[in-house]
């Protein structure tokens, strides 16, 4: 039973200095301080979010995604072959991100986030997962003028992070969770979900990856009930939303016992704190042989108080259960 996060941690607080990474990207944009300067308050930002989440009592952590500008922008900014136009919603919420455009062939330059796993594993006490949001919702979430159809889109998508995973899987991390959102049932996700088409982009995205490094595939801001084979893809653990995606525990209800399960039980877009002994008495009755605790997904639409709150109560659900078993 391991208490972990999913992926963004909120980047800004109301305490003293919890508003100077905001401070500095507003001097960058005015010139003021150098791109230089700008990395080293995130890297600062960064560590303190890693001791924040082993506060808190987390098993396993990430790096908060704190130098992210959201969760397409930041790797698709980084793969030749796109544009970054307009801003638009992130699925129902009030964040946004800059939908990428596709304007030749997707392929993979150098490594994306190998830097920020060294650094985060550098400054973490505790096992660190690394996250990659992946071609399925990269690929939803984005416009093309160069593929002759969507799943030629994804396909290479999944071709060219392939290449991301394995110089990820290289450094030796706890874990790499791969985000997926776009494949939930959401109404916000404007093409019909595809599983067949998941299911091929999954598989190309994984293949030949170094399995020292387990992988994880996350499912949030709504349910996959309808598609119990995603137990199946070629993932040591699979994350779903029990929040949004209250469906989901459906599936948990028949869950294999060999695959490891990520239950996202604990409401990452609400400020009201559950009872952490109604959650413990919840994923107490999953059978699983590796169990995952977390909040729904990521908890940046929170204060950065209350996301420390929940994962306290993440911890404290997880390891309640645990010291029972």
């Amino acid at each position: 039973m391991i208490a972990t996060s999913v992926s963004h941690y909120p980047k800004v607080g109301n305490g003293p200095g919890r508003q100077r990474l905001r401070q500095a990207i507003a001097q960058l944009d005015k010139g003021a301080i150098d791109r230089a300067a700008l990395d080293r308050v995130a890297d600062e930002v960064t560590a303190e979010v890693i001791q924040e989440q082993e506060r808190a009592g987390l098993d396993l952590v990430t790096d908060g995604q704190i130098r992210w500008q959201d969760p397409v922008t930041y790797i698709a900014g980084r793969l030749e072959g796109f544009e970054l136009h307009g801003l638009l919603r992130w699925f129902e919420t009030n964040t946004y991100y800059r939908q990428p455009v596709a304007t030749g062939p997707i392929t993979w330059k150098e490594p994306i986030l190998v830097r920020d796993f060294l650094y985060a594993r550098e400054h973490a006490s505790s096992p660190v997962k690394a996250v990659l949001t992946g071609p399925y919702t990269i690929g939803t979430l984005s416009e093309t003028r160069h593929h002759q159809s969507r799943r030629d889109f994804v396909l290479e998508l999944a071709g060219a992070l392939n290449q991301e995973l394995k110089a990820l899987a290289e450094e030796g991390p706890a874990w790499i969770q791969i985000d997926e959102p776009a494949m939930a049932r959401n109404p916000s996700v404007r093409y019909p979900r595809d599983f067949e088409l998941f299911g091929e982009a999954m598989y190309r995205l994984t293949e030949g990856v170094n399995q020292q490094s387990r992988l994880s595939l996350y499912i949030y801001h709504g349910d996959v009930a309808d598609y119990p084979q995603v137990a199946d893809l070629p993932f040591a653990l699979i994350g779903l939303d029990l929040v949004q995606g209250a469906a989901n525990w459906d599936l948990v209800g028949s869950w294999p016992d060999s695959k490891a399960i990520g239950l996202g039980a604990v409401d990452a877009r609400n400020v009201r704190l559950e009872d952490p002994d109604e959650v413990a008495r919840r994923i107490a009755a999953v059978a699983a042989r590796e169990i995952h605790v977390s909040p729904s997904c990521g908890l940046e639409f929170l204060p950065r108080e209350t996301a420390f709150q929940k994962l306290e109560l993440v911890a404290r659900a997880a390891h309640a259960v645990e010291a029972r078993t």
